[in-house]
């Protein structure tokens, strides 16, 4: 898998993000498309994991507060999930992450997502957990 990363919001690497996230949460969890594409799409840095030019994989990724960058919309190909994509993404994120001198990670997880985030080295910050889009969700943080 390789890795392509952006801030145009007329890229076609934030279109293959966008159509990966709307096939995910959109479609799939039905999420509405009104909190799923926020005010937040220009000022985050979008990646996108390409299989043979498919896009596979994605999330973004913004500066929540100095050397804090806070992770969202991490999504995988239904058909490639359990097969470590989500995992590789997240090491890029990781990478990248820590080439902008960032020092902590954090994010909002599904609640069935957290293991996977614990693999990874988050720990849940927030024992009490919330909603999100009618989805239960537990926040995370990893520090680098």
């Amino acid at each position: 898998m390789n890795f392509e990363w952006t801030t145009d919001i007329e890229s076609s690497i934030y279109k293959d993000s966008l159509a990966l996230r709307t096939k995910v949460f959109v479609e799939e969890q039905k999420v509405p498309v009104e909190l799923e594409i926020d005010e937040l799409e220009s000022k985050t840095i979008h990646v996108v994991g390409y299989n043979h030019q498919h896009a596979i994989a994605t999330a973004r990724i913004y500066e929540k507060s100095p050397h804090t960058y806070k992770v969202q919309r991490v999504a995988v190909d239904s058909e490639l999930r359990g097969q470590k994509v989500g995992m590789q993404l997240m090491q890029e994120v990781e990478r990248y992450v820590s080439s902008l001198e960032g020092k902590a990670m954090i994010l909002e997880a599904q609640d069935y997502a957290i293991p996977f985030y614990e693999k990874l080295g988050f720990i849940i910050t927030d024992p009490n957990g919330f909603m999100d889009a009618g989805i239960p969700h537990h926040a995370m943080a990893k520090q680098l």
